[in-house]
């Protein structure tokens, strides 16, 4: 039976391409009705873009890992991450090409009151790619990842050596950030004002 058409589009392929792309925002969307909850970010073998006036972490580790995609592709990664961090203004987009519909963009908004910006525990952005201003505090440059005491640690699962090239700081604060990503996850992530939009062709955050 012929999938619905409606002004050139076939809809059936639109929902195929475009229901994992959405299902990877459910955590993120429960989230909102229940306050704060482990959630993830991603979209397989695709990069996002996030961006943020400010995000201020305590107990900061970067290290090198490889990302290994459902598409078979290991990716270089940077995986920073935080004990506790506080997210002003926070955007995630990810473009989704769509065959014979074209691009469709989604686009998540949080924390755009500064009296009530996200919240995350336990938080790994996967980039490859990132913009900002940085302060650190007590940072120590060179540490093995396996062995930083100021962060959360390598997270589990990582593809990486524990004894290679790593740094850490007691806390950092980064402004104007514009990141390249490929996974975002959290032990809870607390998300005021969430806002989803879905809209055709390009739309990002920057």
């Amino acid at each position: 039976m012929e999938s619905l058409t409606r002004g050139g589009t076939r809809w059936k392929r639109f929902a195929v391409v475009m229901v994992p792309s959405v299902a990877a925002t459910a955590a993120i969307g429960v989230a909102l009705s229940q306050g704060a909850l482990a959630a993830s970010f991603s979209v397989s073998g695709q990069q996002f873009k996030v961006s943020t006036d400010r995000l201020e972490g305590d107990g900061f580790v970067q290290y090198g890992a490889v990302d290994a995609q459902k598409n078979g592709k290991n990716v270089p990664v940077a995986v920073s991450a935080f004990t506790h961090a506080k997210i002003y203004n926070l955007c995630q987009s990810v473009v989704v090409p769509v065959p014979v519909f074209g691009d469709v963009s989604m686009k998540l908004k949080a924390g755009g009151d500064p009296k009530h910006p996200v919240e995350a525990k336990n938080l790994y952005i996967d980039l490859d790619q990132l913009g900002a201003d940085a302060t650190f505090e007590d940072i120590n440059i060179g540490v093995a990842a396996g062995s930083s005491t100021k962060g959360p640690g390598i997270r589990e699962g990582d593809k990486t050596d524990p004894g290679s090239f790593a740094q850490e700081a007691k806390s950092a604060v980064l402004t104007g950030v514009h990141q390249r990503a490929w996974a975002t996850t959290a032990g809870t992530f607390q998300l005021s004002g969430l806002k989803m939009d879905v809209s055709k062709g390009k739309n990002e955050c920057y």
